[in-house]
């Protein structure tokens, strides 16, 4: 067992395509080494964690707070809970992303709320001082920029998480729980390029405004993101030598 699992959660399986190719190069993996599910269209197997050292989980357009949920966004939901119950218990090392730390929180019994979106940025993210002794964390420094774009989030750490980050905006920018489970809420993967491009499958969702798209998007392409691709870069080392 040596090899990564990239769990899509994007009904646009283009945007997913592109997102696992930003988690493998920020991974340092190679292609056969991060294979590939999409939850949106294929069930969690009921032998996955047999068969892979980790997961890294992608970003979506669903939101836990959604009213109305299809039969397979709850299906998503509960097989991300799987996958963060897994971690939590240590069967397993896990990353989730955006979407992902919002199922993470609630199963933690937290609150996720419409309080505190992003939009599509380069946002500053400041670590804690638990940050400066975290394996993945800590060689990030006291103050990176990430990529944000999301509609919920949350005011206060869940119960039984570490908090590793946060700002203005968003006061839980990323935590631990226990040793293997991590949760951002920003987007540790995607290059400025990379973020740019999938701007494009997004581009009126209300991340931002539509009608200043060129300007955002030139915005991005001239942000200066490096340190969380190297925060998933030691994720995936610890991962594949746990």
């Amino acid at each position: 067992m040596a090899s990564l699992l990239y769990v899509g959660v994007r009904p646009e399986l283009d945007a997913a395509t592109a997102e696992r190719a930003s988690f493998r190069v920020a991974l340092g993996v190679d292609a056969d080494a991060l294979d590939r599910i999409d939850l949106t269209t294929t069930a969690l197997p009921d032998d996955v964690f047999d068969r892979y050292a980790g997961f890294v989980i992608g970003g979506s357009p669903f939101n836990v707070t959604d009213v109305r949920k299809s039969e397979t966004q709850r299906r998503v939901e509960a097989d991300l809970e799987r996958i963060a119950a897994r971690a939590i218990d240590g069967g397993t090392t896990a990353f989730f992303t955006c979407f992902g730390i919002g199922v993470v929180t609630r199963l933690l019994g937290g609150d996720v709320g419409m309080d505190t979106p992003e939009e599509a940025t380069a946002a500053e993210i400041r670590c804690t001082t638990d940050a400066a002794a975290d394996p993945l964390f800590g060689p990030a420094g006291p103050v990176f920029h990430a990529f944000t774009a999301h509609k919920e989030g949350s005011a206060e750490v869940p119960p039984g998480a570490v908090l590793l980050a946060g700002n203005d905006t968003c006061a839980v920018q990323a935590y631990r729980v226990g040793a293997d489970l991590y949760a951002t809420q920003f987007h540790p993967e995607p290059s400025p390029r990379d973020f740019a491009d999938r701007m494009v499958f997004y581009r009126t969702t209300g991340y931002f405004d539509p009608d200043a798209f060129h300007t955002v998007q030139e915005a991005v392409l001239g942000s200066v993101v490096t340190e969380p691709a190297r925060i998933l870069h030691r994720f995936g080392q610890r991962a594949l030598t746990r």
